[in-house]
């Protein structure tokens, strides 16, 4: 290695500044103030419901898809730009864009305005992470970066906890202060929610933007210079993943590709018509939109079925170039059943596991009416955040312990959490007793959570480590386009399709529990095989 690009690396015995703990201590603020913004809607919803006129299918659609799919795209790009500009800029940006629109959210008079609020939040959090871990790389030794990242990860069970509480204890108060039905600025309770969240995210902006930003690479002695064209990457990237632009990215990889790239999307489109037809469900505004632009009609498609056919097909694209230009990655991750089925498997825990979460809240409310809303948000919101955080740990370990007794045992993990909390789900969606619900909220939580360390162990250990980055991005996507972006909403829908019973829309998300089983038995079969033959099948898909 060149000379120039040699740092001097940190040692055992050398202290970390001051200063990583006080940059680190702002980064947990910001992943705090991400879920906050991210997670509040659960404890608005029965309140935008009621205002708005929208049914369950909608709320599911703005927390799920509406926002999952802007997420789980832009989040790609983004995270290129954050390896070649200046993430405490990027970071800086995110963070504006996602408070200025959660703030947005407060203003929002119909649901159209609330939808485009919620997808500016999806585009803005996008930058987060990506920024986050770089930059706690860079600010801490190998040693302690496992440390440092779990702190910031903290964030999110504390963000996801207290937002409940925080978004309860302002709308009884906003109501109380406004009983007359003539509130300051003619806000509803969750409107002024909303902007009470969002406006501290424009000052913290300007407190992260005084942050230093560190050399790259140089606690690690491996000084990488800055890139002088840190765009182009970025652009790169969203010729792969995001649509318009895919087309482009298509045409260079010849006109077969851009033959089939128009077929798929072409059919991507025709599978959303055909939903709509079958399910309907939800507004069709971007259809719309698009007719009152083009001056013609177009068949109708409901924004659900419309996003989530994008975000699959901007899915393929990303997968289609990955191929191209970095098959070996492509043929242990794309091409690998193990792989697939690991990260598939885990998507339907979090298809459950999302829906539990996001329903409790509004389910509550409706079931047990004697609750204010501040309390149900203060011991939901707490007790949510308490059984991820202690599921992730423990599971976390039991998924260790159980690999050092058989190549599967991660596998197992993953499986223990989409059984385990059925029972107790099905208990906790049917019972009358609020101490119960409080008390089973916890328990599922926590067993839900358990599966997420060991997939995410496993699907990193069935690649080469250079590929590490580009498997957690396909096993976020995997999370996202079918826990996130699907569970939610089809709970909703069954809510709305049942005269709004959430216990029975909730509960239908079990449904999907033998798929899940059947990919993570299949994951048993194939992850030893997989998991020991790494080399020899990234060396015969072409890697030196």
């Amino acid at each position: 290695m060149s000379e120039e690009l040699k740092g001097q690396p940190e040692t055992a015995g050398d202290r970390v500044p001051a200063y990583s703990w006080y940059a680190l201590s702002v980064l947990v603020l910001v992943y705090v103030l991400n879920f906050i913004d991210r997670q509040i809607l659960s404890i608005l919803a029965n309140d935008i419901k009621a205002d708005l006129g929208v049914d369950d299918a909608y709320l599911g659609f703005l927390y799920g898809t509406a926002f999952a799919i802007f997420y789980a795209l832009f989040g790609i790009p983004l995270g290129r730009l954050a390896d070649s500009w200046k993430r405490v800029r990027l970071m800086t940006l995110g963070l504006t864009l996602w408070s200025a629109m959660t703030a947005l959210s407060g203003f929002a008079r119909d649901a159209s305005t609330l939808s485009v609020a919620r997808i500016g939040v999806g585009v803005g959090e996008a930058t987060a992470s990506p920024s986050a871990y770089s930059l706690i790389s860079d600010w801490f030794p190998a040693r302690l970066r496992a440390t440092a990242l779990a702190i910031y990860s903290s964030g999110l069970y504390i963000g996801g906890g207290v937002s409940l509480a925080i978004g309860g204890f302002i709308v009884d108060g906003w109501n109380e202060a406004f009983p007359s039905g003539d509130p300051l600025l003619g806000l509803a309770g969750w409107q002024a929610a909303f902007v009470a969240v969002g406006l501290p995210g424009l000052l913290l902006a300007l407190w992260v933007a005084t942050l230093k930003e560190p050399i790259r690479g140089a606690i690690d002695g491996l000084t990488t210079p800055e890139d002088p064209h840190p765009f182009r990457g970025f652009v790169r990237e969203l010729y792969t993943i995001i649509p318009g632009f895919t087309f482009f990215g298509a045409a260079e990889r010849g006109a077969r590709s851009l033959f089939v790239n128009i077929l798929v999307f072409a059919g991507a489109i025709a599978a959303a018509r055909l939903l709509t037809v079958a399910l309907g469900s939800g507004p069709g505004t971007i259809v719309a939109l698009l007719s009152s632009l083009l001056g013609i009609a177009l068949p109708e498609v409901t924004d659900q079925w419309l996003l989530l056919a994008i975000g699959y097909y901007a899915v393929f694209c990303w997968a289609s170039a990955l191929r191209v230009r970095d098959y070996p990655t492509f043929a242990l991750t794309w091409g690998s059943p193990a792989f697939l089925c690991t990260i598939l498997g885990y998507g339907t825990v979090a298809f459950m596991a999302y829906s539990a979460s996001y329903w409790g809240a509004p389910y509550a409310e409706r079931t047990f009416v004697d609750v204010s809303k501040s309390e149900l948000g203060f011991l939901l919101g707490g007790g949510g955040a308490l059984g991820g955080f202690l599921g992730v740990i423990l599971g976390g370990r039991m998924a260790d312990a159980l690999l050092e007794r058989t190549a599967t045992g991660r596998v197992w993990v993953i499986i223990f959490g989409l059984l385990s909390p059925i029972p107790f789900a099905v208990i906790q969606y049917t019972t009358g007793n609020w101490t119960i619900f409080v008390l089973l909220n916890i328990v599922v939580g926590a067993l839900a959570a358990s599966a997420l360390g060991a997939a995410a162990a496993t699907s990193q250990s069935l690649v080469l480590p250079r590929m590490r980055g580009t498997a957690t991005a396909t096993f976020f996507l995997a999370t996202t386009l079918v826990g996130l972006a699907l569970g939610p909403y089809l709970a909703g829908y069954v809510s709305a399709r049942n005269e709004g019973d959430l216990s029975v829309g909730v509960l239908s998300t079990l449904w999907i529990t033998p798929i899940g089983l059947i990919l993570l038995t299949g994951a048993v079969r194939l992850v030893p095989g997989a998991a020991a033959t790494i080399a020899d099948r990234a060396k015969a898909a072409g890697e030196p």
